[in-house]
């Protein structure tokens, strides 16, 4: 048995109207296969080209490690110089990724590689962020804090992009007082005995290539294996929805609060309890 997933819509290019129309609106996910051609990135990025112009460059790096309450919120689990990096990535596979690395303030000249799309979405301008993995590397299934609308441009390889509509939360064994699900789902292959409402939830699934991009609308989960060693940006924009603007406010300043204190108060009780609960919780649904 499978996840219940329909292939995400493709299309070489599309409209602005059409765009807006038929995805936006609808909260629909697309891949637009042609939409930055171009580009200079889509001639030029590859791994030679990050090495060159980034090596000389520090970078976090995370792996797909258990939550511990010791770790901050988007707290790096080991560093390394760009160029060494990319030279794991093309040796072997490795469980380390790099994530929301912002390339105007860490790389301001790979800004003249790339351009804003005018596709109707006003997208903030001063947040492109890098995404770097392994071969079988992947992001656990999440929603981004800010519930934004996000492109997500895929360059060099291959990446499995499986997404959920977020009131799909409820089959999902979502962690409360997270962004997360039950980290031990293995949701390339997940396993229906253990997690049996994840039969119940429907969602998308679709491969990105070099140069294509993936629409995912207001906080749709997804979760990100790369086939083979590539890396991605993403450019988002703000919620239209006033109900997801409004949980985009209570993550930030409530939720994330919350879940920092009790952490120092409780340590590795309150994670072991959250993913006891996030499994309670889910079963009384189905």
């Amino acid at each position: 048995m499978e996840l219940n997933l329909q292939q995400i819509d493709r299309v070489k290019s599309i409209s602005k109207t059409d765009f807006i129309q038929n995805y936006v609106k609808p909260q629909i996910p697309l891949v637009i296969e042609n939409m930055v051609d171009d580009w200079p990135a889509v001639s030029k990025w590859n791994f030679d080209y990050i090495k060159e112009n980034v090596g000389h460059k520090v970078v976090p790096l995370y792996d797909d490690r258990p939550v511990d309450y010791k770790d901050g919120f988007n707290e790096a689990h080991a560093k390394m110089k760009m160029s060494e990096y990319i030279d794991l990535l093309q040796k072997e596979p490795t469980r380390y990724r790099i994530f929301l690395y912002n390339v105007l303030k860490e790389v301001p000249e790979l800004q003249n590689d790339f351009d804003y799309p005018d596709i109707g979405l006003r997208l903030m301008k001063s947040l492109p962020m890098l995404f770097f993995g392994g071969e079988d590397s992947f992001t656990f299934m999440h929603y981004d804090i800010d519930l934004a609308n996000i492109l997500h441009f895929h360059f060099q390889g291959k990446k499995e992009c499986i997404l959920f509509p977020n009131n799909e939360k409820k089959h999902l064994y979502k962690v409360p007082y997270s962004l997360i699900t039950h980290e031990a789902i293995n949701f390339s292959s997940p396993d229906f005995d253990r997690w049996p409402a994840l039969k119940q939830a429907k969602g998308y699934k679709a491969e990105l290539e070099h140069g294509q991009v993936l629409y995912m609308p207001e906080g749709y989960w997804h979760y990100m294996k790369y086939i083979t060693p590539g890396f991605s940006m993403s450019m988002r924009a703000i919620a239209r929805n006033p109900r997801n603007l409004s949980q985009a406010f209570y993550n930030i300043f409530v939720m994330r609060n919350i879940d920092n204190v009790m952490r120092k108060v409780r340590g590795q009780k309150w994670i072991d309890e959250k993913n006891e609960k996030a499994i309670k919780d889910t079963h009384l649904n189905l």
